[in-house]
């Protein structure tokens, strides 16, 4: 979705505030729970995990995404594969690039994990609120996993619609969510004001002196309250920087204060189950129902907002070429980024429902939680750094490494999640993360296995079949992956078949390391009979070929494409094989008519 400059400077902040941080929006439900499920709330304590609380955002939210990522843009898109392109233009050795590709693809993979994690624990926690109603404390976690499950996939039955429909709500549902936040935050401040004290740097360092090495692992529960701070640099596309910058301020303020006043609220409940719903138990206990409905309709809209990253960086992948083709489905007719991948939205849906029943509590979760987020921002800080030292804002790079060393610190202390589930973050991204790499070493394999032809040779052998006269009326498209090589299928076609129109068009798309658009070339006359049109776009453009084909003045009577048949005896290649014939081809992708395609099968030994 190209965002308009127009959008009003309130209106702007609204939407970014449904889009881009429910993630991060919904973190005071469990982040201090789960931290205080380990440590005393001492007073030093308390004071200690609410100034790493408050740094933790400021560093590796504020200043690592809002002030530095954000200022790495391509035509306003953001996100990990949009470093990838920005770096790949700037490294000269080959090593470089294979360097950055490899942990490109690590940090999108990871952001895939995420996509698991984060609406299992987000909906979890929220339905387990349920538990502080009067009446309803003796709930079986069994009933609070039904509910979430049902609440979960009604979220992902409800993705085919795309969420045009029901964008427009989700903004001043977090407006309302950030101001519940502040105000039973300030209301338990007012109590005790000498907690703001807080925000010095003091707090975090002293508690992390006294408590050494369990201080220090206290950090991989402290990551929680950041947990969606990628979303920012992630959806930049979406909304523009502009408006998610001015959100941010508001929502980083919103989140502190509600941190600060459920610190307040433990010093005097020590004993409370979840410090969030306490707090409002306590405070407002008429309004305890109105706000969980709120918490649960923020958390569906926090996972929404991942599902939406998941397919945004899918869609990526697919058009940059790193993963196979799938069934795409536009949502919206005037917004670029509604997409809807069905095959993504089932296994999803498969993934969190199954992680739900592993993990069966919100802080058993927490566990699992953390190492995909840490990892992906040490991933961007390493690739700012690189970008940073090669432009003339060389100023930031010191920056950039006090904050990748922060990250990596975080990285570092939530490697003791592994054995208590974190292991369930390393498995979920493993999957996409073999699916890449055999995807991209298989491509480039079956290329070199069906042995194109040079255009030089090609135009010889057809020129003389073309002279002969005896050639079908109308036109013939045939797509290849560039005019000047020619792939064994159109050989077989026209030179061993004899099938030849009387014009013969070759179609070729690339996609460019742009988000955004398009530029279509017609070369005439190749040879007698025969043109090339060659299109460029953008990564995230959506094209439709029909239309570009008759502005060009091409009406075609067929379309004809290459089909693999791969046989081998390599178990990778094997399931290169299964994975190709599992997706759709590059015309069913593309949405061709369907009565016009003639797909011709090229035997391939790899």
């Amino acid at each position: 979705m190209k965002h308009s400059e127009g959008d009003s400077y309130w209106g702007g902040i609204v939407k970014s505030m449904g889009l881009v941080f429910g993630d991060i929006g919904t973190s005071p439900i469990y982040t201090l729970t789960v931290i205080f499920a380990l440590t005393k709330p001492t007073v030093d304590n308390v004071f200690g995990i609410l100034s790493l609380v408050f740094w933790t955002m400021t560093i590796l939210v504020t200043a690592e995404y809002a002030w530095l990522a954000m200022s790495l843009g391509r035509k306003g898109e953001g996100g990990t594969i949009v470093l990838k392109e920005i770096l790949a233009r700037m490294l000269k050795s080959g090593r470089q690039i294979g360097f950055v590709v490899f942990i490109s693809y690590v940090g999108v993979c990871l952001l895939l994990g995420d996509g698991v994690i984060t609406p299992a624990i987000s909906i979890l926690s929220a339905v387990e609120g349920m538990t502080l109603i009067p009446g309803m404390e003796s709930t079986p976690q069994n009933v609070l996993i039904l509910i979430a499950a049902i609440i979960a996939v009604g979220l992902f039955i409800a993705q085919y619609k795309g969420t045009d429909k029901v964008a427009g709500a989700f903004g001043p549902i977090m407006v309302v969510w950030f101001i519940a936040l502040t105000v039973s935050g300030l209301t338990s401040i007012a109590s005790m004001p000498s907690v703001v004290l807080a925000v010095s740097p003091y707090y975090a360092l002293n508690f992390m002196f006294h408590h050494g090495l369990s201080g220090f692992f206290v950090l991989s529960e402290v990551i929680l309250c950041a947990t969606g701070g990628e979303a920012l640099y992630a959806d930049m596309g979406h909304l523009g920087r502009k408006p998610i910058m001015r959100a941010w301020y508001f929502a980083f303020t919103a989140l502190i204060i509600n941190y600060f006043g459920q610190g307040v609220f433990l010093f005097k409940h020590p004993e409370a189950k979840n410090y969030l719903f306490g707090m409002i138990q306590h405070q407002a206990p008429i309004l305890y129902i109105p706000f969980l409905i709120l918490t649960v309709m923020a958390t569906i809209i926090a996972s929404q907002a991942m599902i939406s990253g998941v397919f945004s960086v899918v869609y990526q992948g697919i058009t940059t070429r790193i993963m196979p083709l799938l069934k795409v489905d536009y949502t919206s007719t005037h917004l670029k980024s509604q997409i809807y991948i069905g095959s993504i939205n089932w296994i999803l849906m498969l993934a969190v429902l199954f992680i739900m029943l592993i993990f069966q509590k919100s802080e058993n979760l927490a566990a699992a939680y953390g190492l995909a987020v840490t990892g992906t921002m040490t991933i961007t800080g390493i690739m700012m750094i690189m970008i940073f030292s090669r432009t003339t804002k060389k100023w930031k790079v010191p920056l950039a490494i006090g904050i990748t060393i922060v990250d990596l610190l975080f990285f570092v202390s939530c490697m003791n999640k592994i054995p208590h589930g974190g292991y369930w973050s390393i498995i979920l991204a493993a999957f996409p993360f073999t699916i890449i790499l055999v995807w991209t070493y298989g491509q480039r394999a079956l290329y070199r296995a069906l042995r194109p032809l040079d255009f030089e040779t090609f135009e010889l052998a057809y020129s003389q079949i073309y002279a002969k006269g005896h050639n079908i009326p109308g036109t013939g498209l045939f797509f290849v992956k560039e005019w000047t090589v020619i792939p064994p299928y159109l050989v077989h076609c026209i030179i061993r078949s004899n099938i030849i129109y009387e014009r013969n068009v070759l179609i070729s798309i690339a996609r460019t390391d742009d988000p955004y658009g398009q530029e279509t070339t017609l070369k005439s006359a190749l040879t007698i009979g025969l043109d090339a049109v060659e299109v460029k776009a953008g990564y995230m453009e959506i094209l439709d070929i029909e239309t570009i084909l008759k502005e060009k003045g091409i009406q075609e009577k067929v379309i004809f494409y290459g089909i693999e048949d791969i046989a081998t005896n390599n178990p990778i290649w094997r399931f290169f094989a299964t994975i190709k014939r599992q997706t759709p081809n590059f015309v069913q992708f593309n949405q061709l008519p369907a009565a016009k395609l003639q797909g011709v099968v090229t035997r391939v030994e790899m």
